[in-house]
């Protein structure tokens, strides 16, 4: 789960600007602050209209003014949109540049800035996520200088697991598998009853092609919303995608894991009865048991109840393209 972000919203600005202006206001006889203000003011506005060379230079006017930081802290807010600014005017396919790598260079300084001087520990946590993901695939692709900072999200928050998920996927990505299984352990352990958590634990699994645990994972899923539909469903479409696909299972094993596929789209339909989804992966499933049938009497049951399930399908759609449904 690699952190991507692009822009603050327009409504985080405003609040910011408020808090500054509201700091700066109580330190209404210094001049420093006043002009800090104004500057920030009008950075703001032109952040909010993505005119990030008037915002990073605005902002810059505020960060120089060392007297209203030191009497308007709320003002260390403008390392985050000035490292912001600086990170919209990089472009990863200009990579190599002088002026472009020195925009993300910025980027990083500022926003390493912000983490540092910035007491609010949403936005002190939100500087260090963009730092990271300075550091991504998408950018940078250093994964070396992205993992201490990873490291100082997670001290920040070490109850949150989508911060041990971050690094994980981080892990995984540079190869270090071992490293990044235990994070996803360590996510599941903080949080073990997030469904989400499970999740992207299993899908680590079925990228390392650990079938086993990938399903296990997925069931411990499922099972903690029994009244959810999706979690079957889910657990279903991996054991059609391993009937399918995986040419080294044994006739045996293959029919054992279509059979355990429709075994999870029945829970699923006993959940909602229209679940078109299951319906549609209960079709394919009993056709894929069908192909392998040596037993002419079977496999035409089999086909006849995938025929029942494909026209309902085609039904549903029908009625919903006419609005009749």
């Amino acid at each position: 789960m690699t952190i991507r972000f692009r822009t603050a919203s327009a409504a985080a600005v405003v609040l910011v600007c408020g808090a500054a202006m509201l700091s700066a206001g109580c330190g209404r006889y210094s001049l420093g602050s006043l002009k800090a203000a104004k500057a920030f003011k009008d950075a703001n506005s032109a952040y909010q209209q993505k005119d990030w060379k008037k915002a990073a230079d605005r902002y810059e006017a505020v960060v120089e003014n060392e007297s209203a930081l030191q009497t308007s802290p709320a003002f260390n807010i403008a390392y985050f949109f000035l490292g912001n600014s600086y990170d919209q005017l990089y472009k990863p396919a200009k990579q190599g540049d002088a002026q472009n790598d020195q925009y993300i260079q910025k980027a990083i300084a500022n926003y390493r800035k912000a983490a540092d001087n910035i007491t609010d520990p949403k936005w002190k946590k939100s500087s260090l996520e963009y730092l990271a993901a300075a550091y991504g695939s998408d950018k940078l692709n250093d994964p070396a200088k992205a993992e201490p900072v990873y490291k100082e999200i997670i001290a920040l928050d070490p109850s949150s697991p989508e911060n041990y998920l971050a690094i994980a996927k981080l892990y995984e990505d540079s190869g270090r598998y071992d490293d990044a299984e235990a994070q996803y352990a360590k996510a599941k352990e903080v949080k073990p009853n997030d469904p989400s958590v499970l999740a992207a634990l299993a899908g680590y699994y079925n990228r390392q092609g650990d079938f086993e645990k990938t399903i296990d994972a997925l069931q411990q899923a499922a099972s903690l919303e029994p009244n959810n539909p999706e979690g079957y469903h889910r657990v279903a479409t991996f054991y059609w995608e391993k009937a399918n696909k995986d040419y080294r299972l044994s006739p045996a094993q293959k029919k054992e894991y279509i059979q355990k596929g429709l075994a999870m789209e029945d829970k699923a339909l006993t959940l909602n009865p229209d679940y078109m989804e299951a319906i549609t992966y209960k079709n394919i499933l009993l056709r894929l048991e069908a192909h392998d049938e040596k037993d002419p009497k079977v496999q035409k049951q089999l086909l006849d109840e995938a025929d029942k399930l494909r026209n309902r399908v085609i039904d549903a759609q029908n009625r919903k393209r006419t609005g009749k449904g």
